[in-house]
């Protein structure tokens, strides 16, 4: 299934449904983990918290190949997986998906984003809110989707 065709995808968070926007959740988050900000570096931080971007090809994981899972650097949520992630040539770590583990069965959330000029589809931690990147529609195989995400918003967990 492609990112495209989740209910959500494109959509602003519905706050009336009882879902909380990501900023809700990383608020929360940081309330009851009030070292988080010491825990995570500069850079860390400031993608995940702030929706920042490192510069392509500067992150630990942009051409990373060994196999495990990738966690969300806030929260240390499962996200991706190393079995989905290939090389698109855009100096960030690339994922055709997130893997199934979330609170509603996705790990990764989407949403309009329409900062800096640009209409892109922003990717959350469906745990706390954390910015990871975004999702575009130009991927191989097998959903076309490619998960463009900060190396500084995860984790390797090593297999």
């Amino acid at each position: 299934m492609q990112a495209f065709d989740l209910p959500n995808y494109r959509q602003p968070m519905d706050d009336t449904a009882g879902d909380q926007s990501p900023e809700q959740k990383r608020a929360a988050h940081a309330a009851a983990n009030p070292d988080l900000a010491e825990r995570l570096d500069p850079m860390a931080w400031h993608c995940t918290q702030e929706a920042g971007t490192e510069r392509a090809f500067t992150g630990t994981y942009w051409d990373e190949k060994r196999a495990g899972t990738y966690r969300c650097a806030a929260c240390d949520a499962p996200v991706f997986d190393s079995d989905a992630k290939f090389d698109s040539g855009c100096g960030w770590p690339s994922f055709t998906g997130p893997v199934a583990d979330g609170p509603d069965g996705a790990a990764v959330d989407a949403r309009t984003d329409s900062s800096h000029g640009m209409l892109r589809t922003e990717t959350n931690c469906s745990s706390c809110g954390a910015h990871l990147g975004h999702v575009f529609p130009d991927g191989p195989g097998p959903t076309g989707d490619r998960y463009c995400i900060n190396s500084a918003c995860i984790t390797l967990e090593e297999r």
